[in-house]
């Protein structure tokens, strides 16, 4: 995935951090909640390293897309995005459906998560 400056800027105050609090007190990566643009995004040293994208309905979220930006790729972020997000659903007592086949993957390898799963 290749990505402009406008797309690397640090999300406005609306957001809501969803980051563990392992990860807030570190300098390791933050995950937040971009409501009005869809998609819960993870962040290193400020910067946008990816992604994943919903689409929510009354006590359900979908999850439609994840991307991770090359330059990060191979570090774990994808999974720790969606660890974050699907911790987020929990929290909110959403079911989720897995659209996404990096989602649906991380499930099936994570079955702590299966509950969450809308059939």
């Amino acid at each position: 995935m290749s990505t402009g400056p406008e797309d690397r800027d640090v999300s406005g105050p609306e957001d809501r951090d969803v980051s563990g609090p392992q990860d807030r007190d570190s300098s390791g990566p933050q995950v937040r909640d971009v409501p009005d643009r869809n998609r819960f995004e993870i962040h290193v040293d400020g910067r946008r390293a990816g992604l994943v994208a919903y689409r929510l309905a009354p006590g359900v979220i979908t999850f439609t897309h994840t991307e991770i930006d090359d330059a990060y790729g191979g570090q774990g972020l994808g999974g720790v995005l969606v660890r974050a997000a699907l911790d987020a659903a929990r929290d909110r007592g959403l079911a989720v459906l897995p659209q996404c086949p990096f989602v649906r993957g991380w499930i099936a390898k994570h079955a702590d998560y299966a509950d969450l799963v809308r059939s």
